[in-house]
């Protein structure tokens, strides 16, 4: 019997050359981990009882973690990323249930470790406008973000887009 997989790596936007260098120019990739990531991250993680929360910024071939919790490893391929997929979205993406999305329902992160089932991306951007990464939040059942949830998340990419850019959260 023939396998088919319906696995749906994000599509590279044509823009992606730009979006790079917009990330490339933050020189933030590959570097130590700093408190100031780290906090917001784990309170994120424990707000929302997720045993999973992590800044990724998504580079060329991979989604690396800045800060993380509940993960040991600090990057995936992008190719099975789900941040790919939220870099490209205007609002948060969220994936209630990935097993039940044909887009996730035998991605390698879904049916291995880290055993991703619940996935909400809030778009990261660099100062040029460029989506460059996430903060998610993981679990490993179904879940659903109500209005507050979703504002509280999005509060908190604020304060790490601030970070990350210097400029106001207010901004």
């Amino acid at each position: 019997m023939m396998r088919i997989d319906a696995m749906q790596a994000a599509p590279i936007p044509d823009f992606d050359a730009e979006r790079l260098a917009a990330l490339r120019a933050m020189l933030i990739l590959d570097t130590p981990p700093e408190e100031r990531f780290d906090k917001v991250v784990r309170f994120a993680a424990e707000e929302f009882d997720m045993p999973i929360a992590l800044l990724t910024l998504v580079d060329h071939n991979r989604q690396w973690f800045k800060a993380r919790v509940g993960l040991d490893v600090c990057e995936t391929g992008r190719d099975v990323s789900f941040c790919g997929h939220a870099i490209l979205q205007q609002d948060i993406f969220v994936i209630p249930d990935a097993r039940a999305d044909l887009r996730f329902a035998d991605n390698p992160l879904v049916t291995a470790a880290p055993n991703v089932i619940f996935y909400a991306g809030a778009p990261l951007h660099a100062p040029s406008g460029h989506a460059i990464g996430t903060l998610c939040l993981i679990d490993h059942r179904p879940r659903v973000l109500d209005t507050t949830e979703l504002a509280i998340l999005s509060t908190l990419r604020d304060l790490l887009q601030a970070e990350l850019t210097g400029e106001s959260a207010d901004a």
